[in-house]
């Protein structure tokens, strides 16, 4: 704070809120940091006004039973001021207004001006309400009165209000708020539901995790967030840990009968006890492997959910942070979960089953009939590049949402082949029309005996209805029994029968993915077990700037770090975490390795993509210190919420400010610019393509720390 501010930094609840101020010409400036709790009611008082020569206070800001927050003209300064004593008496009193609900559960920035002419209200450094009054200054012999006041949240107007304050300032003379609204930001606890795997959704919402004893139990994974109040990730040196909870009672979870810790968490392939292993923070994200050992049958059908929480910060409800409900059940119980779909906020859908049933249920049949449906979808868009056309999903997600294909557009316009080389087929007559049924593809007069090509009906469709762990185990198959062009056909028929071809694209990547993978590992790992990080990335990079055809390029340290968070290992590297690095990085690789790609990988002049970034560190390099970025500002970046054999994996995001001043993520599709089968000589650079764009006007810069 400067010298002439007065304040308390940290943290404290809002019922201790108390400060003194002395007033200068009649004028003073405050802000600070609120944050309130889900079981505050409305309307509430937040601050009240009061003076030493009086016994009662009168309200300056509340937030009304609509949730809109308001600020009070002040008493022995202002004409209109309220009544005091009389609680209810500001609704019939002029005051500045926020025409918005205030949000719970989340920190917002107050700023609040007041002069003898008027009163001023900032929310998140915007000004949102101004009011011109009248002023008493010379016109009652009490105004002289106004030279100390005391600001507090008091309480007595029989309302609850749960909440606390950081960073709370004033200033007795009118002073800039909004500078002072991205100093010093307060913290926040998340948990990054993209990131989840291993887990399944039952039908009532409850999240469906498989455990008990050692040869039962399941790994699932989950991140949590740290970010500050701008939803920016921060990068502390803290640890986070992890504890299983009653979700009635949210009493700890007792041991097994077997003395075994209920939450437990693996660490390069050995369990511990939560409560020992806590998660370090990495570029403001902590990555958990965990495994639950007590069962939801043995504690009377209970329901559980995880904690996460940074004890070293404090004990603060911000800083603590709860899984959904869980059912924690044995694997050989014969239950069937539905595949887990997370909801966004644009309706996007992400589809996580992780079943390794094959069953096909209806809810399955009814998720493929809403993608042979997507031509209708309002949230699917094109930017048009000259004749040129690249999709781009609108989902924030980055979810694959591409229109339907017909059978010509399937075989006209698939990519291309593994080895990069156009892909011809020669059964146009055995596709089916987007009219056809799935039913008369089964008919006796296609049947097994009458195709050409030995991938059955019920693979074809079991490969649709999959989650993505299921899709992964069938590729791993597939590929160690079929040729290249049994792949091929694989890829074509699901393509078109999802209506997307992004996941005939992974397909595609089957065979050399899984073979150049497994000879990696053989070299790094020769016995099979466990290798050190540090001797295993070289041979990574290596083989990554092998597979993305460039030389001159090689990953940096921020690069290799985020590999490491995404294996969710720490110091050594297990087959498992290596498996789940050389999913992401793989299609990661294949794409720089393209033709439009590769130029805007190896430009150093400008810096087209900064490296292997995150969402949160693309978003925050468009925020900067000062706000958002202009509009049209963008960065490219590669998602690290999908892998192999997920439809989005190695494909571009493009993320950058919009004309509303709000950051929006574009997923970018090559299959359009890929769709001639030979190399285009005539197509403009990918940099120029996305410089036409009305949305995109100039690059932006990621700055890493080192």
């Amino acid at each position: 704070m400067g010298t002439d501010s007065m304040g308390s930094e940290g943290y404290s609840p809002l019922k201790d809120l108390r400060l003194e101020i002395e007033v200068k010409e009649r004028t003073f400036s405050l802000c600070f940091w609120v944050y309130l709790m889900n079981s505050t009611t409305f309307p509430a008082t937040i601050i009240q006004q009061v003076y030493s020569d009086i016994s009662q206070s009168a309200p300056f800001l509340v937030i009304n039973e609509n949730k809109r927050i308001n600020i009070l003209p002040v008493l022995h300064l202002h004409e209109e001021a309220p009544d005091i004593g009389n609680i209810s008496s500001w609704t019939e009193v002029p005051h500045a207004t926020a025409d918005f609900e205030f949000p719970l559960e989340k920190w917002v920035h107050v700023g609040c001006e007041v002069c003898p002419n008027h009163i001023q209200l900032q929310i998140n450094g915007e000004i949102v309400g101004k009011k011109s009054l009248s002023s008493l200054l010379n016109k009652e012999p009490n105004s002289s009165d106004l030279r100390k006041i005391t600001l507090a949240n008091v309480g007595g107007d029989g309302n609850s209000v749960h909440g606390y304050v950081h960073n709370f300032e004033v200033f007795p003379i009118i002073s800039p708020v909004k500078d002072h609204h991205l100093k010093n930001p307060p913290l926040k606890l998340t948990i990054d539901e993209s990131s989840a795997s291993e887990i399944e959704e039952e039908s009532d919402g409850v999240w469906g995790i498989v455990g008990g004893k050692a040869s039962c139990r399941r790994n699932f994974s989950l991140d949590v967030v740290l970010s500050d109040g701008f939803g920016d990730p921060v990068d502390k040196e803290n640890e986070v840990f992890a504890s299983l909870l009653y979700a009635d009672t949210r009493a700890p979870v007792e041991k097994t009968i077997d003395e075994e810790a209920p939450l437990l968490v693996s660490y390069d392939g050995i369990e511990f006890s939560s409560g020992e292993r806590p998660s370090k923070i990495l570029l403001g994200r902590a990555s958990f492997k965990l495994k639950i050992s007590q069962l939801s049958s043995k504690c009377d059908n209970r329901l559980f959910l995880i904690r996460f929480c940074v004890p070293k910060l404090g004990d603060f409800p911000f800083l603590e942070t709860f899984s959904r409900p869980i059912r924690c059940i044995s694997r050989s119980r014969n239950t069937k979960l539905s595949t887990l779909v997370w909801k966004r906020p644009t309706s996007a859908l992400h589809q996580l089953s992780l079943s390794q049933s094959s069953a096909m249920v209806d809810e399955s049949l009814e998720h493929m009939q809403c993608g042979l449906e997507s031509t209708a979808n309002p949230l699917v868009k094109r930017f048009r590049v000259g004749h040129d056309k690249i999709s781009v999903s609108v989902q924030p997600d980055e979810e694959c949402n591409s229109h339907v294909w017909t059978a010509n557009q399937v075989q006209n316009e698939f990519p291309t082949s593994m080895d990069a080389r156009p892909t011809k087929f020669d059964e146009a007559d055995d596709s089916p029309s987007d009219s056809e049924s799935i039913g008369e593809r089964n008919s006796p007069s296609n049947n097994m005996a009458s195709r050409r090509y030995p991938i059955s009906d019920m693979t074809i469709f079991k490969y649709c209805l999959a989650g993505l762990a299921e899709r992964s185990l069938m590729l791993k198959e597939i590929a160690f029994f079929s040729s290249g062009n049994e792949i091929l056909e694989l890829a074509h028929h699901v393509s078109l029968y999802s209506g997307c071809s992004h996941h005939g694209n992974q397909i595609l990547l089957a065979k050399r993915l899984i073979e150049d993978g497994t000879n990696l590992w053989k070299v790094l790992s020769p016995n099979n077990h466990h290798v050190s990080w540090e001797s295993a990335v070289y041979e990574i990079e290596e083989k990554f700037m092998k597979i993305a055809s460039c030389d001159s390029r090689s990953l940096s340290h921020q690069d290799l770090e985020l590999l490491r968070r995404i294996a969710g290992c720490q110091e050594y590297l297990t087959q498992e975490s290596f498996e789940k690095l050389w999913c992401w990085v793989y299609p990661v690789a294949f794409t720089i390795s393209r033709d439009l790609i590769n130029p805007i990988w190896n430009s150093v002049a400008p810096k087209w993509i900064e490296g292997l970034i995150t969402k949160e560190e693309a978003e925050a390099s468009l925020r900067g210190p000062a706000g958002f970025q202009e509009p049209g500002t963008f960065t490219l970046r590669f998602p690290t919420s999908r892998s192999w054999p997920h439809p989005d994996a190695g494909c571009l995001i493009v993320t950058y400010v919009g004309n509303d001043y709000k950051i929006h993520h574009r997923l970018l599709s090559m299959d359009h610019a890929y769709g001639s089968g030979d190399k285009r000589t005539d197509m403009k650079p990918l940099q120029d393509m996305l410089l036409e764009e009305p949305e995109l006007s100039r690059l932006g810069r990621i700055i890493r720390s080192h």
